[in-house]
């Protein structure tokens, strides 16, 4: 069963992709070596074991004085990972995603080794460097599922798992990578490791989605009121935005309702709500972040498609 769609080589696409994993694997590397690992920070996945590995063995090997390099230990853990993940669950790991986790190493591992001290954080203040931390490796992993690429790693693990399990993929990649975070409590024996930890993972996962659907943020209006004609006439003539009519019937009068669903930008959510204040006070009106809206009047279905 394949997974992987065929992709003209030196295509068009074919470079975004490859220039998305490049840059997107520098972005991790950068915060793994200035912002994450100097604070044994902790954040799940093969890297975050990673971590754990390197400080252990501190002073444990000639060639290795400051521990085994994260980037190496990454790259040793990821090469079997993804052979199991080929023979057990399909030809979905492709060469993306190779490329992906062996970039990303060789840059850790190429960063550390061009710094005075390796281990020395870029800021002391931990905080700071866990959201500097979370935004870059969020951003470096969003442009690497940009790609149609993966981060490998505990994922794989997870999906493993689920192929033998009813546990929900979701649950299961957030139950691997707290086990990892855990691991860091245990070897460091503070508790300030896996607090901080889990706090770049919820920035990572934020910013992940950040660069995967955009920051500009639409809203979506459901509207019901008996005005609903000059509503329309509002959004469709001045607004210039289109919608759909939805039918309603009032839980407690029984009476039949037009429900009016819009989406709209921020802008045009206060323009909207004042006109309506103004003809039809008692009009209820719920406003719901859309975080993506694909079709006529915003971003094209296709396009997005063609632009990843």
């Amino acid at each position: 069963m394949a997974f992987l769609t065929k992709q003209k080589t030196f295509s068009k696409q074919w470079f975004k992709d490859y220039f998305f994993i490049l840059f997107g694997s520098i972005l991790l590397a950068c915060a793994f070596v200035y912002f994450i690992t100097p604070h044994k920070i902790v954040p799940g996945g093969v890297y975050g074991i990673a971590i754990v590995v390197h400080y252990l063995t501190r002073d444990m090997f000639a060639i290795w004085p400051d521990g085994i390099p994260i980037g190496l230990f990454g790259l040793i853990v990821n090469i079997p990972l993804t052979m199991a993940g080929i023979k057990i669950l399909g030809p979905r790991f492709g060469v993306k995603t190779v490329v992906g986790f062996v970039l990303a190493s060789f840059f850790i591992d190429g960063l550390a080794w061009l710094r005075p001290v390796s281990d020395a954080p870029l800021v002391n203040d931990v905080l700071l460097s866990c959201v500097f931390g979370g935004v870059l490796a969020g951003a470096g992993l969003g442009f690497i599922f940009k790609s149609r690429a993966t981060s490998g790693g505990s994922d794989i693990i997870a999906m493993i798992i689920a192929k033998y399990t009813r546990l929900q993929l979701g649950k299961l990649m957030i139950y691997v990578d707290s086990v990892i975070v855990l691991t860091g409590l245990i070897a460091f024996k503070d508790w300030h490791v896996p607090l901080y930890s889990w706090v770049v993972i919820y920035i990572t996962g934020r910013s992940i989605d950040m660069i995967l659907e955009g920051a500009d943020y639409n809203k979506a209006l459901l509207i019901i009121s008996k005005k609903h004609v000059d509503i329309k006439n509002k959004i469709l003539n001045d607004l210039d935005r289109g919608g759909t009519y939805l039918k309603g019937e009032g839980m407690f009068t029984g009476e039949e309702k037009q429900i009016i669903y819009t989406v709209v930008s921020r802008r045009e959510v206060a323009v909207l709500e004042e006109y309506i204040s103004n003809i039809d006070p008692g009009a209820f009106i719920t406003v719901m972040d859309a975080r993506e809206i694909l079709g006529e009047g915003f971003q094209s279905l296709r396009k997005k498609v063609e632009d990843r």
